[in-house]
């Protein structure tokens, strides 16, 4: 098999992939669009550019980021280690010099002789040859109609808002229930009754709380069923009443007979395991200061620990968990490969950890190796199983201790020190597994 790979995509996950397998010895085709075709967030014509924030999130190993960092480190990351050089203060955070960042990436990849680099827009995935599709959320409208084509989907999966998700653990089990609305069901949905009052302060500070301006891109038309939940609030004081906090057809044990909830927050499981759970309906647009908040208000989830808030931005993402393999290549076509944000892998890191993840493994089918693929110990293995992992509701997903395998035995209180042992494992295992690659 010829040891050439066209690369779609020049953003994080197309750079680190790109680097990758040019120090493996395969010749790249790399295809960036700008500045022949402009998008409406970049602004330079640099690679790995940085749109959104210059922080990469948190350094340390307890924080699941920081983790899969480290883990990236360990695997001779191109994009971490530029970061380490370029970063500036910002506490626990790796927040880089944006600029100097991208500006760096360009540079290396311009000078690696494996690395061709083509400005020009690709408007079809070759079907011929290994490829991997880098293109992020904000790939052209002539690929993305062709990816449809080939994902066989009628739609990528456009939204607009996200619902917050929490950990099972920290949810207060005193203080909420378990049932599905009518009995239907097996009650899998967990209920967070409140009184007249305590519906009416949070329904007050819920329209009072700060929003996030939304770019000129993103302004655009939402469809009801993405409705952020603020908006919904601001239409009436009891339109929630009728919408998502909705009493009908629950029954509250914890209350006296007859007694009913005035109004009630459903969270829904969002991963098979059972260990998180999104709130029902809570899609939101309002900044995550104030989401911790203001959500901290609903009864149960005073305590709550939120994996992932809310975010509402226009995003192009495929149906990863129906069409891609664990090793991130299709499973129609073999020989294309995804990786970055457009796999539902949500933030810089992870691109990077697909980018990476997707290279190497690519490397290994042309050099006639087996797959290297990592569990649920490793957050980049954890992360990519959640996007390959069929589900029937997928949505983006960036770094988090929730979907990583949880420790066996003594169950370990302090967070802080639960998840330093859930890092001690993660790297032993990462140190052990990248043995195979060598």
């Amino acid at each position: 098999m010829k040891k050439e790979v066209v690369v779609i995509g020049a953003g994080l996950a197309g750079s680190e992939a790109a680097y990758q397998l040019a120090k493996r010895g395969i010749k790249v085709k790399l295809y960036e669009m700008r500045p022949s075709v402009k998008t409406e967030a970049h602004t330079t014509n640099d690679f790995a550019e940085l749109v959104c924030s210059n922080s990469l999130g948190g350094n340390a190993v307890s924080n699941a980021s920081g983790l899969m960092k480290e883990e990236l480190r360990r695997m001779g990351s191109l994009l971490v280690r530029i970061a380490d050089e370029t970063k500036v203060p910002a506490g626990q955070a790796l927040a880089v010099d944006r600029e100097g960042f991208s500006r760096r990436v360009t540079e290396i990849l311009e000078a690696e002789e494996n690395i061709e680099i083509i400005r020009e827009e690709l408007k079809e995935v070759p079907r011929e040859g290994i490829v991997l599709v880098a293109s992020g959320p904000l790939a052209s409208a002539a690929l993305a109609e062709d990816i449809k084509k080939l994902t066989k989907d009628e739609h990528l999966y456009f939204y607009d808002a996200a619902a917050p998700i929490v950990t099972l653990e920290s949810i207060d089990q005193d203080k909420v229930y378990y049932q599905s609305r009518y009995d239907k069901g097996d009650g899998e949905y967990i209920n967070c009754g409140m009184t007249k009052e305590q519906y009416e302060n949070f329904y007050h500070e819920l329209i009072n709380a700060e929003t996030i301006p939304l770019k000129k891109f993103e302004e655009e038309k939402l469809f009801e069923a993405c409705m952020p939940v603020e908006k919904m609030a601001s239409r009436g004081e009891k339109t929630l009443l009728f919408g998502p906090l909705k009493p009908k057809g629950l029954t509250n044990p914890r209350l006296p007979e007859g007694v009913k909830d005035y109004a009630v927050v459903q969270l829904r499981q969002d991963d098979k395991e059972g260990k998180l759970y999104n709130l029902v309906g809570f899609q939101t647009n309002l900044k995550w200061g104030e989401q911790k908040r203001v959500f901290s208000m609903i009864p149960g989830l005073e305590n709550a620990e939120f994996i992932r808030l809310g975010v509402m931005h226009r995003n192009t993402f495929i149906n990863s968990t129906k069409v891609l393999n664990p090793t991130l290549n299709l499973k129609s076509h073999e020989d294309i490969y995804f990786a970055g944000q457009i796999t539902g892998g949500e933030g810089y890191v992870v691109a990077m950890a697909t980018g990476m993840m997707a290279a190497i493994n690519i490397a290994n089918k042309l050099e006639g190796k087996a797959p290297f693929v990592l569990d649920d110990r490793s957050p980049t293995g954890a992360i990519i199983k959640y996007i390959t992992e069929e589900k029937k509701d997928f949505q983006p997903m960036g770094p988090n201790f929730g979907i990583v395998r949880s420790l066996e035995g003594k169950r370990i209180k302090d967070k802080r020190e639960r998840y330093s042992k859930v890092a001690e494992i993660a790297l032993e295992y990462l140190d052990e597994k990248l043995k195979e690659l060598n």
